[in-house]
């Protein structure tokens, strides 16, 4: 599926994405429920993305190696 999304708890939650299966390939994962806690995404190519308020998302593309982001809203990603 193109569209993940995710929710929090008061403690936070941690997400891996897994690699892509095709170059091109895309994902937007979003917050949809900020139960207080961060959301943090772990994927090849970044050692996190982190979402803290809902409506956060981030639209990302496999490359064949690594995923790329193409558009932030309210993330903060980490190389």
């Amino acid at each position: 599926n193109y569209l993940i999304t995710i929710n929090t708890d008061a403690g936070g939650d941690a997400f891996t994405l897994a690699a892509g299966v095709q170059a091109g390939q895309q994902k937007k994962i979003k917050l949809i429920v900020d139960g207080g806690g961060d959301a943090t995404v772990t994927l090849t190519g970044y050692t996190s993305i982190v979402m803290n308020d809902a409506g956060d998302y981030v639209i990302l593309m496999w490359n064949g190696s690594i995923w790329k982001v193409l558009e932030n809203s309210g993330c903060t990603v980490n190389a």
